[in-house]
């Protein structure tokens, strides 16, 4: 018992991350209906830039100054990100944005293969090592089978997920910007006759998707210690597979679906060989889609004629 406890919480903390990146994917889908698949990179990105940043802060505030650390490297990534995100939208997405559908797509693919060799060439093929640096927490329960330990890392990281798609949420469906962005989802067109600035409504989308996929990428570094150019693929992949599980273009459906993924891959890893994980997550998510299509909280798409 005590062993599916902690494989819970651990499963959540691994969802949540997963979640924050899905997001990004779904908001620019509902609103653009295209898949930024240099997503997972920017949150790659995000994870590098973090660690140079706190290489740096460390050398020269010391360890003494953790805290503020954190939080300006935080800040640092976000900006980072946030450039990134707001360069890929202009580069890839702007100018075809009237082109056939695979257009994009494609230079998104290539920009993401682009983000991988400038990481691999700039910072090496090896993986780059972090030391725990927050650690500690509160011990829930101790059985025969083991100790139930909920970390400080995995409050912080499930906390923040919760704030943010909270904020997210209110500031879709109670601001201007969310109203803009609601619009534009519906009809583009149309917002723009009635006044909207379609062209910036993207670009906050892609730079609000960015600035998420910079606190994953973050709190990735922070909670697992080790990363490398590639883990923006494979936590992209399982990022839009989130998305697309809990249904593409639902903010709740994309965190719900970074979950399931998250537990799945965590419980399969703890019962199962582990070797398997990612079989078993994408097979779980093509018999799920054989009987919900549009996923668990995605509505089905009516054609406009």
């Amino acid at each position: 018992m005590e062993y599916f406890i902690q494989q819970l919480i651990n499963g959540l903390t691994l969802g949540s991350i997963y979640g924050l990146i899905a997001i990004g994917y779904t908001m620019v889908y509902g609103i653009i209906g295209m898949i930024n698949f240099a997503h997972g990179d920017v949150f790659m990105i995000g994870s590098f830039i973090a660690l140079t940043a706190f290489l740096l802060l460390t050398s020269l505030f010391g360890p003494a100054f953790l805290p503020v650390v954190l939080v300006l490297v935080l800040i640092i990534t976000m900006l980072f990100c946030v450039a990134w995100g707001w360069s890929i939208e202009k580069i890839a997405y702007r100018p075809l944005r009237g082109s056939f559908r695979l257009a994009p797509l494609i230079t998104a693919i290539g920009i993401s293969i682009v983000l991988q060799n400038f990481v691999q060439i700039s910072q090496g093929a090896r993986v780059k090592p972090l030391p725990p640096q927050i650690q500690g927490g509160v011990t829930l329960m101790e059985g025969a089978t083991g100790v139930v330990q909920l970390s400080w890392m995995h409050m912080i990281i499930i906390a923040t997920t919760v704030v943010l798609m909270t904020g997210f949420s209110l500031l879709i469906s109670r601001t201007s910007l969310g109203r803009a962005q609601r619009a534009c989802e519906q009809d583009r067109k149309m917002a723009a006759l009635l006044g909207i600035d379609v062209d910036r409504t993207i670009s906050l989308t892609f730079v609000m998707g960015a600035a998420l996929a910079a606190v994953a990428g973050f709190m990735f570094l922070l909670r697992y210690g080790v990363i490398d150019f590639y883990i923006g693929f494979l936590a992209g992949i399982k990022a839009f597979t989130a998305a697309v599980l809990g249904g593409i273009g639902s903010l709740p459906g994309a965190m719900l679906g970074g979950l399931l993924i998250g537990l799945i891959e965590t419980f399969w890893s703890g019962y199962f060989p582990i070797e398997y994980k990612d079989v078993a997550t994408f097979s779980i998510l093509v018999v799920l889609l054989i009987f919900l299509p549009s996923g668990l909280l995605g509505k089905p798409e009516v054609e406009k004629v």
